[in-house]
């Protein structure tokens, strides 16, 4: 560690995270093991696999990765983006690259038979690119304007600081959280308040912002209303609706008083199954949990291993295992933020500013959850660094590799600072002797008697 020029604390939450990983999988899975076959330990393993590569992608990713590098992938952040999920949306099938399905929602596509899930790298395409056309705006970089302004007369408007930033800022954002809306509409909530944060970090003016906010809220409006009236028929729509407007407390209460086992009971908790259940499990752990192994929600929640995860932990671990995981993810907000105050380059403060909020507001955003927090969709987002799942885990993994790099960088940046700060003395030794002749004549003249000098 004394060699490490990353941000300590950083690698820390992760490995922390990572170590939580691997006993929280191998205990929540044993569903998931009956749904497949095998055994909890082949589970582990496999989770332990993932663990490894993840660790090898942050360390890859600290000692090779560079800024310009960043700034090349946000450049084309949104076209990747785009391209995922189109296909996603239009269910292409393209040979190597197809588009699939996960309990009904298209939400993954498959390479070489391998699935991704597509929003988990949209929403770090989304962040790089943001902080790559905030960066281009800020400098006078945006060349598309300029060439479409140039080359048409009479689009001169277009190359207009308003218009670069519909262009290049508030357009994109907009069709991506619409097609990601498509599939998943917790994921184009939570992806639409990371987006609109790393707006506001990026100094847009809140005029100009609150405009943007108008034709959201419109387009919203419109789309409801269409539901509404029939005129369009989406089932992700229906399943957001419910989930924001329901009113389940009766069935709540049934659920919590009823005799365990009754009609009564099982019907109540067929109903809610998986937000019930998280909420039974952090009720049922109490201030120091049942202890690592004890769960009894895990043979009753789903996917407890994945989106409710945070219930599984507090009712093992307890509110005092949950009050822990939630400092290691401030701890992550904390120096994330240091790191961004100390880069002196826009696109880096940009970057780690957004993937610093995309991690620990994903983390919070499952804990609200969990707890069924008020106007929060009951519906799935991964614990970061915790959760079971491949794809996301390495995602993850990767957001930490990119922190870790730019914090280095800046480290280094910061030395290089310090030492030709010093080397502008050259006369270091020739300065200090003169001080000290000075103190030495100051002292002879207070020991001196004023009568010597005569009248």
């Amino acid at each position: 560690m004394e060699g490490f020029r990353g941000d300590k604390v950083i690698l820390i939450v992760a490995l922390l995270l990572m170590l939580t990983s691997v006993i929280s999988v191998f205990s929540s899975t044993p569903l998931l093991a009956l749904e497949k076959g095998i055994d909890r330990i082949s589970i582990m393993t496999s989770q332990l696999k993932v663990v490894g590569i993840g660790v090898v992608v942050i360390l890859l990713l600290y000692i090779f990765g560079r800024s310009r590098a960043y700034r090349l992938v946000g450049r084309f952040g949104f076209i990747l983006s785009l391209a995922m999920l189109v296909i996603l949306v239009g269910n292409l099938n393209l040979g190597i690259v197809q588009a699939g399905e996960i309990n009904g929602a298209r939400r993954i596509i498959k390479v070489f038979g391998k699935q991704l899930h597509v929003y988990e790298f949209v929403k770090v395409f989304m962040v790089l690119y943001l902080a790559w056309a905030l960066d281009a705006y800020k400098r006078g970089e945006l060349s598309l304007t300029r060439f479409l302004a140039g080359r048409f007369p009479k689009m001169a408007w277009i190359d207009t600081p308003i218009w670069q930033k519909v262009v290049y800022i508030y357009a994109p954002v907009l069709l991506t959280l619409i097609l990601v809306m498509t599939g998943s509409n917790s994921s184009a909530l939570f992806l639409g308040l990371v987006l609109v944060l790393i707006i506001i970090i990026g100094g847009v003016r809140f005029k100009d912002l609150l405009a943007f906010g108008l034709v959201a809220v419109v387009g919203i409006g419109i789309v409801v209303v269409g539901h509404k009236t029939g005129l369009l028929k989406n089932n992700r729509l229906d399943t957001a609706i419910s989930r924001i407007t329901n009113d389940d407390s009766e069935t709540m209460d049934i659920l919590l008083n009823a005799r365990p086992g009754s009609s009564e009971y099982e019907a109540a908790r067929d109903e809610l199954r998986q937000p019930v259940g998280a909420l039974l499990a952090i009720q049922e752990g109490g201030l120091l949990g049942k202890g690592i192994g004890n769960s009894t929600q895990k043979y009753a929640v789903p996917v407890i291993f994945g989106d409710y995860m945070f219930s599984f932990l507090v009712e093992e671990t307890g509110i005092l295992g949950a009050v822990l995981l939630i400092l290691l993810y401030f701890s992550l907000l904390a120096r994330g933020t240091t790191v961004a105050k100390d880069c002196d380059d826009y696109f880096d403060k940009i970057v780690v500013a957004g993937l610093t909020i995309l991690v620990t507001g994903q983390a919070f955003m499952h804990m609200m959850v969990n707890v069924h927090f008020p106007l929060v969709p009951q519906t799935g987002q991964t614990l970061p660094l915790v959760s079971h799942g491949t794809t996301s885990f390495l995602v993850f993994s990767a957001v930490f590799g990119i922190l870790l790099s730019i914090s280095r960088e800046t480290y280094l940046k910061m030395k290089r600072r310090e030492a030709n700060a010093i080397s502008i003395i050259e006369h270091q030794d020739e300065i200090q002797t003169r001080l000290d002749d000075l103190d030495m004549l100051d002292s002879r003249e207070e020991n001196e008697d004023p009568n010597d000098y005569g009248a």
